[in-house]
């Protein structure tokens, strides 16, 4: 992937509810990952290169729930006049909304996914990324997940589970990258 291939930046719910600590769980790892997404943005924008917003809105009583303060994007990548916004109900951003048809209507091939969360709407986003053929980059240290806990109450570390989700997508759906990695390859 080069500047020339126009990649699209999917900033993936970067949202104010997301940082509602209590309502995830309490602790989640990459506290700097919307600062990572921001700087990246800010090279997306002044090369000039696609900007997509993803926004999800949860169903009620999350804190991102359309309505609600938490839906609103956070400050730190707030979107301009221009800049697509998707709005869905599902993890995925695929499903429910018009992505796919307004990517390849750009002929947008290349995929840059930044946001929240990990082990949800990044890798479902992800996956079906890849289903599509988009060649897709997750950026480690700009995305982030929540604490979890399994079926038999065994609690997950949030660096574990993002490890974890990131390993599965590699090489599978996405090529996993941090910041400095993508912005030396472009």
């Amino acid at each position: 992937m080069t500047l020339s291939d126009k990649p699209a930046l999917l900033l993936i719910d970067i949202q104010k509810g997301l940082n509602d600590l209590a309502y995830y769980g309490g602790h989640r790892n990459n506290p700097r990952a919307e600062e990572q997404a921001a700087k990246i943005l800010a090279f997306w924008r002044a090369h000039k290169l696609p900007v997509i917003y993803v926004k999800h809105n949860g169903t009620p009583p999350s804190p991102l729930s359309k309505g609600a303060p938490g839906n609103d994007f956070m400050e730190i990548i707030r979107p301009i006049k221009g800049e697509p916004i998707f709005e869905k109900e599902v993890n995925s951003a695929f499903i429910g909304t018009e992505l796919d048809g307004f990517l390849k209507k750009e002929k947008i091939r290349h995929l840059v996914l930044v946001g929240l969360t990990t082990a949800h709407c990044v890798s479902s986003t992800a996956r079906m990324a890849g289903n599509f053929g988009y060649d897709t980059y997750i950026i480690s240290d700009a995305t982030a997940t929540f604490d979890t806990l399994g079926s038999d109450g065994q609690h997950y570390d949030a660096s574990l589970v993002h490890d974890v989700c990131l390993a599965n997508l590699n090489k599978e759906f996405a090529s996993i990258l941090d910041t400095t990695s993508l912005l030396d390859l472009l």
